[in-house]
């Protein structure tokens, strides 16, 4: 199984984070792994995305160009990233930024509010976690538990306090694509 994933938004909606845990959880089920990032000329508040790849088998290139996901976080990253996914993949949006219906009819749509849901688990700050937990729902391509491990391990003890919000936030966005 290989899962070619484009993660998309602008700097500080934790983009990089996402792909970086999701390469760290892949390297922990001794998966072979790829992670390239991509950054506007801004960091904070700039375009940022990340071609990631986790695959059972090597990889030859770390370019995604045909995705089997794409996970977009704001609207210029749908205009950007929308047509790149493969017939029957998936899309996922970020509906609390992105009014917008996406115009594909051949790959599963899905629209995560994932603003408004780490709003009410307390901090704005997981709205990227609640969309890893969708895309870890939707593709198996992971353990969850390999995640919240890669989480401590990027962590470190001075902010284990905040693994229990996050392994929250995963949990609800599971909860938004059953």
């Amino acid at each position: 199984m290989q899962e070619r994933v484009v993660i998309a938004g602008f700097g500080g909606q934790g983009v990089m984070s996402m792909g970086q845990l999701l390469t760290y959880a892949g390297m922990i089920e001794n998966k072979h792994v790829s992670w390239l990032p991509s950054y506007g000329p801004e960091m904070r508040g700039g375009t940022a995305n990340c071609n990631v790849m986790v695959s059972d088998d090597p990889i030859g290139s770390p370019i995604v160009t045909e995705a089997t996901t794409a996970v977009v976080m704001n609207l210029p990253s749908l205009y950007k990233f929308e047509d790149d996914v493969v017939k029957d993949g998936h899309l996922l949006i970020n509906s609390s930024l992105i009014e917008e219906e996406a115009n594909r009819d051949d790959v599963g749509v899905y629209y995560i509010p994932a603003n408004e849901i780490a709003v009410e688990l307390g901090n704005a700050k997981v709205a990227n976690m609640v969309m890893l937990g969708a895309y870890l729902e939707l593709t198996k391509i992971v353990k969850v538990e390999s995640v919240i491990e890669a989480l401590k391990k990027v962590f470190g003890e001075s902010k284990a306090h905040l693994i229990p919000l996050n392994e929250k936030a995963l949990a609800k966005g599971a909860e938004e694509v059953k």
